[in-house]
């Protein structure tokens, strides 16, 4: 009898923590991937705040030489 009940009860041990491990190293990976998402979208954002500064100091610079030499330079 106790035979049976352990031999019904480590498989299911077995199997519990198995599981349990396999759920912890999974949230560790997406969490992971997570994390290295995020960092490439606040690159991605750093890059388009700095396009528009650019193109507000282009734009900026464009209207100064319009300024400087006319509309239509001769």
């Amino acid at each position: 009898m106790i035979e049976t009940l352990l031999g019904t009860l480590l498989p299911l041990l077995g199997t519990f923590f198995g599981s349990v491990v396999s759920i912890l190293v999974a949230n560790k990976m997406t969490a992971y991937r997570l994390e290295q998402l995020e960092k490439k979208v606040d690159r991605h954002n750093n890059l388009v705040e700095r396009m528009v500064r650019a193109e507000a100091s282009t734009a900026s610079a464009h209207r100064r030489l319009d300024e400087h030499i006319g509309k239509h330079p001769q």
